[in-house]
């Protein structure tokens, strides 16, 4: 019986070693015909549509497609969507997840990894400075401007993730971001991510992927930015399970 349990053990790890350097393969061939892509491609919503697409196909190729449901609560018009951060996958389920005129706030870390960097500036993604509160402000009404003509944001709240299961406390700026902008503001639940690849894991394992996406919270004069961010806080809490660290 031990031994059965052993080599039971044994095939799980050499068959999550595969799957692992499976998925390594599909998202580098994915990722490189994406930069190559987005490098000649004119116009940056037919650039996002491809990027997009390649990463549907990583979870496709890979078998892990998302279990989805919700869509039908995104806005027409202009909004924020906020999502929780458990893993590096994050980015890449929502950008196959959700519609091309969704672009991404990011950290301004981000711009230290040249490939990386590239491909997001390319697709429109922000950059946000979170050490220098002036930078960071200027970025901002940056932000502002490219949703006052018609773009819809995604931000992660919680700025990083982490191994330990759980929700940390929301940063503020994209709540004042949807205040300022009178915009929706759209909670969306990520899980089994972190289970598919930790923070502390190079290679990710089989695992099952959903996302949730809520009705949104919309801002009025009456309304307030900690109210917004209750609300999205306890929706993301709800559909995910875990524990709530702040």
């Amino acid at each position: 019986m031990r031994l059965s349990s052993q080599s039971e053990s044994a095939a799980s790890r050499i068959g999550y070693v595969l799957y692992g350097a499976w998925f390594a393969v599909v998202f580098a061939c994915c990722a490189m015909t994406a930069v190559m892509a987005v490098a000649v491609l004119p116009g940056e919503l037919r650039r996002r549509r491809f990027a997009c697409g390649a990463a549907n196909a990583i979870f496709r190729l890979t078998r892990s497609r998302p279990t989805v449901s919700g869509l039908e609560h995104l806005p027409e018009q202009p909004a924020i969507a906020v999502a929780n951060h458990a893993s590096y996958l994050d980015g890449i389920l929502l950008s196959a997840v959700l519609p091309e005129r969704f672009s991404f706030v990011i950290k301004r870390e981000m711009t230290r990894v040249p490939v990386a960097h590239f491909l997001l500036r390319r697709v429109g993604a922000h950059f946000v400075e979170r050490s220098d509160k002036r930078r960071g402000a200027a970025d901002v009404r940056t932000i502002l401007q490219k949703a006052g003509v018609g773009g819809s944001l995604v931000f992660f709240p919680e700025g990083t993730f982490q191994d330990e299961p759980g929700i940390r406390p929301f940063r503020n700026g994209a709540f004042a971001v949807a205040f300022r902008g009178n915009m929706p503001i759209v909670p969306v639940a990520i899980s089994g991510t972190r289970c598919m690849l930790p923070a502390n894991r190079r290679l990710p394992r089989p695992g099952q992927l959903e996302v949730v996406v809520h009705p949104p919270f919309q801002p009025a004069p009456h309304q307030t930015v900690e109210a917004a961010t209750a609300y999205c806080r306890h929706a993301i809490l709800e559909s995910t399970g875990e524990p709530d660290l702040d």
